[in-house]
């Protein structure tokens, strides 16, 4: 019986698994989409009961009277994130999400307080922001201490699918790097007292490396899922960095750039960098580290425009954009819809679209959407290379690449290639790739080669230039009015003084 590997990720929208050979071939797939909640503005949650029911879903559809043998299990997921549970394993609340969850800017700001904002970007490599998920754990234990009197463990989805499918309780170093202020990513431990001050009463799990082995399949969870007894699981990771695996984006000097509901760029780093503007923790696999940055939004712009525009599909958006030039004809966007992370870390950003006339349509909207997520890729890009990072390889992932408009677009912006490797199926197939490696000689090199090399248009390039200067300038001039408006939104949002903090969902 041929062995295979099954690699399954927790993504914002979605749950996707891979069934793949050990030659890299991908045998089957399937996907579970899944919806978040967003309860408030500036709240982005999820039931996390959820991932471990789409994986039992996955795995049995993907497993389940296949004549393969699945000879170990990979997972990631969406991250950092924080799903906090009882004794039991039980959750005591839904899941907070990564950095699009912006509910703890005053826990940030104590954390800074105490222990110093350059101290903490000295030992955690990252400044406390939306996407710190120690500050969502201090979120919870301020305005939830019912509930938070009943957590006991900190899981992230990689490490949640690990405890259903092993009974270990673990997480990978480099989720623990992404939980500021509670890691030390240079000593790569938790660190003592601060972790056990921002989580208190918070049992924090034992770290491995994403590629380590967890544990193996119980009876129970091969009851539920298909999978034979006994099978390694390896630790996994956040998405993001399976996915630059995936495609051989994770040496140093390569940049991935990943193309999804967020933008996601992550550059390999000889050693730390560290620079309050982007993230600096350490990389997925042993002895490597990352300067790393997200926008809040890219492909969560498009699902809305799709989903205003009546359910037109992406293909035939992307063709009628395409016929309006670089530029949009005179449209410019700032795609900050859900706030912004890096580089300006500004929550209380928001979308803009400026230039609008009578005779502007959907597809020069859509355009200028894409242009506004390949504008936000520059500003990050220029900001690593200030930061003295160095930009070598750049390797294109997600969903974004099922049209060739996208990366080009990209591309012509930044000014630089792209390689757009053979399978760009995401971090299912690196988690699947880190299974691999635990009973094979395998090198994601050869699972997974370069297909083509996408290169920059001379003339649009010089055209974006000028647009580029004036997305810049567009913030700087929006930038007010956008946080009255957000002030505003939140005060409209807000409880009644008599209600409190709603724990109904628990």
């Amino acid at each position: 019986m041929t062995k295979v590997f099954l690699g399954v990720d927790i993504g914002t929208s979605s749950s996707k698994g891979v069934l793949v050979g050990s030659n890299g071939e991908v045998l089957a797939s399937a996907t579970r989409e899944h919806d978040v909640r967003r309860p408030a503005p500036g709240k982005v949650e999820m039931d996390g009961r959820v991932w471990w029911d789409e994986f039992c879903s996955l795995a049995t559809e993907l497993v389940g009277g296949s004549v393969h043998q699945v000879a170990a299990v990979g997972v990631s997921g969406m991250g950092p994130c924080v799903l906090l549970t009882d004794e039991q394993d039980d959750p005591v609340r839904p899941a907070i999400l990564y950095g699009v969850d912006t509910r703890s800017g005053a826990q940030q700001e104590a954390c800074n307080s105490r222990y110093g904002p350059e101290e903490i970007l000295r030992r955690c490599g990252s400044a406390m922001s939306s996407q710190a998920a120690g500050a969502k754990v201090a979120w919870v234990a301020e305005h939830e201490p019912e509930v938070y009197a009943r957590a006991r463990r900190l899981f992230m989805p990689s490490s949640w699918l690990v405890r259903k499918l092993t009974g270990e309780y673990v997480l990978d170093h480099h989720s623990a790097s992404q939980s500021t202020p509670m890691y030390d990513v240079h000593d790569h431990s938790w660190i003592d007292p601060w972790a056990g001050e921002v989580a208190p009463g918070i049992e924090l799990p034992p770290l491995r490396w994403a590629d380590e082995v967890a544990g193996r399949v119980t009876a129970e969870a091969a009851a539920r899922t298909s999978l034979a007894e006994g099978i390694p699981v390896i630790t996994g990771t956040i998405d993001a960095w399976s996915e630059a695996i995936s495609v051989d984006a994770h040496n140093t000097g390569d940049l991935m750039l990943m193309y999804g509901t967020t933008m996601f760029l992550i550059n390999t780093v000889a050693e730390p960098v560290r620079v309050p503007a982007l993230w600096g923790p350490v990389g997925a696999l042993q002895d490597t580290f990352s300067l790393a940055g997200g926008m809040a939004t890219s492909g969560a712009i498009t699902a809305w425009l799709r989903d205003l525009y009546g359910g037109v599909g992406y293909a035939q958006l992307a063709q009628e954009a395409a016929e309006v030039p670089a530029g949009a004809e005179g449209l410019l966007m700032l795609p900050y819809f859900a706030g912004e992370r890096t580089p300006i870390m500004d929550p209380s950003a928001r979308g803009v679209i400026a230039g609008l006339t009578l005779s502007h349509g959907r597809a020069h909207i859509y355009r200028a959407a894409l242009e506004a997520t390949a504008f936000g890729v520059r500003h990050n890009i220029e900001t690593m290379l200030d930061a003295g990072a160095s930009v070598g390889r750049v390797v294109a992932v997600g969903g974004g690449l099922a049209t060739d408009l996208w990366p080009q677009i990209v591309t012509d912006v930044t000014g630089v290639e792209q390689v757009i490797p053979e399978r760009t199926i995401g971090a299912s197939y690196g988690a699947a790739y880190l299974a691999a490696t635990q009973v094979s000689d395998v090198a994601i090199r050869d699972w997974n080669p370069p297909r083509t090399i996408c290169r920059p248009d001379p003339d649009n390039r010089r055209r974006y230039d000028e647009r580029y200067r004036l997305y810049r300038q567009l913030y700087d001039r929006t930038r007010d009015i956008a946080h009255a408006l957000a002030s505003a939104d939140t005060d409209d949002h807000a409880p009644a003084a008599s209600e409190g903090d709603s724990n109904d969902h628990v």
